[in-house]
């Protein structure tokens, strides 16, 4: 029973039980512990905050896999899964189409091509440009708030997004709606799913600011662009790095869904989440070069948080990047959340 159901929907031998698996616990982690909060036992709700934090980034790795339609065989049906997951993570404001295609844009063109540019932003503004420096002093991920912001105004205030607005108009009154009542039930329980929230991004723009040392290409009104190294496989794997959470223990990898394999993700995009480390292993071996070891991970990422908002162009050049690395002080990117097609 269990082969002919996942022959005849998912697209890997062996993915429906880890795929199963998957969505059960991010929602069970998610709703599980909006219950825990709600229940406003001091110890329960601290409990539900990291339940519900880690549902949130299970849920937004299952949709990284949909969008390379790892998981089921047809499209519509990763599609339909990404699009509801994405009502878990808050990006459901952006469609899941947008968020699918700048992402296939970020593999093809090796890449980060943005149409929003919030350091521009942020560079014209100055006082805007203090508060978000000083929050993310105090690691407070102003950035991948201020984005995911943007994506709510974006049919507002781009032009190309004006066919969106009664949608977003509707998702915004489903959502501020059930925040309103969590705060009229409990203020507490208002700044726990805050809390949740700011925990589940900080774990996302964690993994996804060292990953890569691309050039970030802007787009404008949809012009045409041109990408210095698109289609280059060397390119590709020289820029690109894993950001394991252990080499040795490779079950702590699940708490990002094996997301840190990521050279291994870039050599073949369509490997499902729980083929990562043999492909890695497959591939690379032993090779322990473009691996970044935790601690430099976290040395990093606290030494550059501040920088990181408008980032160091020169470490898109040689093996500037590399370098940093391997003594912990890289700046890496920011504001490049596949959950924010901008």
């Amino acid at each position: 029973m269990i082969n002919t159901i996942e022959k005849a929907w998912f697209r890997h031998k062996g993915g429906l039980l880890p795929g199963i698996s998957a969505q059960l616990y991010c929602h069970l982690g998610y709703f599980g512990g909006a219950a825990l909060i709600l229940s406003l036992s001091p110890r329960l709700m601290t409990i539900g905050v990291l339940a519900m934090a880690h549902g949130m980034v299970i849920a937004s790795y299952l949709i990284h896999d949909c969008g390379h339609n790892a998981m089921f065989k047809l499209p519509q049906h990763n599609a339909l899964l990404g699009s509801a997951l994405n009502w878990l993570t808050g990006g459901c404001y952006g469609t899941y189409a947008d968020l699918r295609a700048r992402h296939m844009k970020h593999h093809v063109n090796n890449a980060d091509v943005v149409t929003f540019d919030y350091r521009g932003h942020l560079a014209r503004h100055p006082l805007l440009r203090k508060i978000v420096e000083a929050l993310e002093w105090l690691y407070i991920p102003a950035v991948e708030l201020f984005m995911h912001g943007v994506l709510m105004l974006a049919p507002f205030i781009l032009q190309e997004k004006k066919t969106m607005r009664l949608r977003t108009i509707k998702i915004a009154v489903i959502r501020f709606g059930l925040l309103l009542a969590i705060f009229v039930y409990s203020p507490m329980a208002y700044l726990c799913y805050l809390l949740a929230y700011l925990v589940f991004l900080t774990v996302l723009r964690f993994m996804d600011a060292l990953q890569h040392n691309y050039d970030t290409v802007l787009v404008r009104d949809g012009a045409p662009y041109v990408i210095k190294h698109r289609g280059d496989r060397d390119y590709e794997g020289s820029h690109t790095f894993s950001n394991l959470i252990s080499a040795r223990h490779s079950w702590l990898n699940l708490l990002t869904l094996n997301f840190g394999y990521h050279n291994a993700h870039h050599a073949r995009p369509t490997t499902p989440w729980h083929e990562l480390p043999k492909l890695h292993q497959a591939l690379f071996g032993n090779d322990a070069s473009f691996i970044i070891p935790l601690r430099k991970q976290m040395a990093s990422f606290h030494k550059g948080r501040v920088a990181r908002i408008f980032g160091d162009d020169s470490e898109t050049q040689g093996n500037e990047f590399g370098r940093r690395l391997k003594s912990g002080s890289a700046v890496g990117a920011d504001g490049v959340s596949f959950l924010t097609p901008l």
